[in-house]
């Protein structure tokens, strides 16, 4: 595979990504989706005691890194938005994997 330079769409698009603020709080996904803590710390790849300490309260609470707030943000997206996203694109986004040679699809 040969590296593609960048062009003037690239580098737009590069400085339209890098002003997206796209995050949403724990507090807010969890008020908006019937969601429990481990399913939570599933969606943000991190362990359940961590979503956790976002709930604590006073010396126990830990804020999310962004990368929580971002993931927490897209899974919304998914969920609000997966019927509207071309096939072709979620192929890309979301491949299909296979259980026990079943298709997984939502």
């Amino acid at each position: 595979m040969s590296l593609r330079d960048l062009g003037q769409r690239e580098i737009a698009l590069l400085k339209l990504y890098t002003r997206c603020q796209l995050g949403m709080s724990p507090q807010e996904f969890y008020a908006k989706w019937s969601v429990t803590h481990a399913q939570m710390a599933q969606i943000c790849g991190c362990s359940e005691p961590t979503v956790d300490r976002w709930f604590a309260k006073a010396k126990n609470y830990r804020p999310p890194e962004a990368v929580y707030l971002r993931r927490l943000a897209e899974m919304n997206l998914l969920w609000e938005s997966y019927e509207q996203v071309p096939p072709a694109l979620r192929q890309v986004l979301c491949p299909p994997t296979s259980n026990n040679g079943q298709e997984l699809s939502p």
